[in-house]
């Protein structure tokens, strides 16, 4: 069954409202994008932070429909007229694709974006951190490493500035002539950086790149915790989450690290969630006024401890499998609160072949709680230092120190 979700992925701003598909810390240079799974309903984030005010905003769909309909009639472009009456509602979350636009969306959910391979995050100070860089990837090859500061990109300052806008600049959004799309295979993009009180530049130009959304890793050493990182939820996401969950020694513990996860198809988030769960209640949403449930599969594994670790980068998806664990105490949550985005989003076909995700409701953890403006609040806050201390809470419950 579909529910809400988003991804890190190449990323699209909407039209109308100005809005990536989802971001926010630990992006990378591409979109993350809100679905469902394949053509059923998704969510999607805006490209500020300042997304609580639209809450509650949804734009009419026989208004948006009827708008394509006469402007295709004319001649003129139905998209177009969709986005206006899109952008004059005030919801942030609805976008307007033409048919290209969303068979390209679709194709980069499987992974393949164009960008240079870079994460970043926000970091103390205002500074822009980066948080994860792709093997093979420009940055990589350039030398660029986790905990290196983004000064600069293509000369503008980085510090102070919103985690979405600095990575629409690293992924040159509308650099091609065509508002909301990236720039294309080989553009340029200059970098200012600074590792300690070394500065350094760097010139990177973008390429095609398949990310990995799954990792797994012992940061302590042989003897301590297995760590499980998920930086999005991509198709097959849920298939590797359970063979890496599999190949835990079960008296060391895991730690889900679901920092800066930008979402994806929630249908993958769901079978993550049934890598620890032995079926029930993932998620609630519902679509205009009817409430829907998402359930996990029956036979995950109960009994490995488990931590899962978010920030302000935990994006819907994430946010729905932080608050599941969370809900029916499987996990112990810590970090920072997420972003808070619960709202649904469903495409459909306008009269011009174009495509309108529109907002049709919102989902809950299975307690009941609202995602959408709140976020999930961890069970231990730790602004600093937080995968130390998730490491002495797993300890506490069985797990490797």
């Amino acid at each position: 069954m579909p529910g809400p979700s988003a991804y890190d992925r190449p990323r699209r701003m909407r039209r109308g409202a100005a809005l990536t598909l989802i971001f926010a810390s630990l992006l990378v240079t591409g979109a993350a994008t809100g679905t469902w799974g394949h053509r059923a309903e998704r969510a999607v984030e805006p490209r500020t932070a300042d997304h609580r005010a639209a809450a509650g905003r949804t734009a009419d769909r026989a208004a948006v429909e009827a708008a394509a309909a006469q402007a295709a009639e004319s001649g003129t472009s139905g998209s177009q007229a969709a986005a206006e009456v899109v952008s004059r509602s005030g919801d942030r979350w609805s976008a307007i694709y033409t048919a290209g636009e969303f068979e390209d969306y679709q194709q980069q959910l499987d992974g393949a974006y164009v960008g240079v391979g870079l994460w970043v995050r926000q970091a103390a100070g205002g500074w822009i951190e980066v948080s994860r860089v792709q093997p093979g990837g420009p940055a990589a090859l350039a030398g660029i490493a986790a905990g290196d500061r983004l000064c600069a990109v293509d000369g503008r300052a980085s510090r102070g500035r919103p985690v979405t806008e600095v990575v629409a600049r690293l992924r040159g959004d509308g650099e091609d002539g065509r508002p909301g799309h990236a720039a294309r295979i080989g553009t340029r993009v200059e970098l200012d950086l600074r590792r300690g009180t070394r500065q350094r530049h760097a010139t990177l130009h973008r390429a095609r790149l398949t990310a990995r959304n799954v990792t797994a890793d012992r940061p302590a050493g042989i003897g301590g915790p297995t760590r499980i990182k998920i930086a999005a939820f991509g198709k097959d996401t849920g298939a590797e989450v359970r063979r890496a969950v599999r190949a835990v020694a079960p008296r060391t513990g895991l730690l889900l690290d679901l920092r800066g996860n930008t979402g994806g198809l929630v249908t993958e988030a769901v079978a993550s969630a049934a890598a620890f769960l032995d079926g029930g209640l993932v998620a609630t949403y519902d679509v205009r006024g009817r409430e829907r449930a998402l359930y996990a599969e029956r036979g995950g594994n109960t009994r490995i401890p488990l931590v899962v670790l978010v920030d302000g980068g935990t994006m819907s998806a994430g946010e729905l499998l932080a608050g599941a664990l969370q809900d029916r105490g499987r996990a112990i949550v810590v970090g920072t609160p997420t972003f808070g985005k619960g709202s649904v989003q469903m495409p459909s076909e306008l009269a011009d072949g174009s495509v309108a995700e529109l907002t049709v409701g919102h989902y809950r953890t299975p307690s009941g709680r609202v995602v959408d403006g709140l976020g999930i609040i961890p069970d231990l806050t730790v602004e600093a230092g937080a995968e130390k201390r998730a490491r002495t809470v797993l300890s506490g419950l069985g797990g490797g120190a």
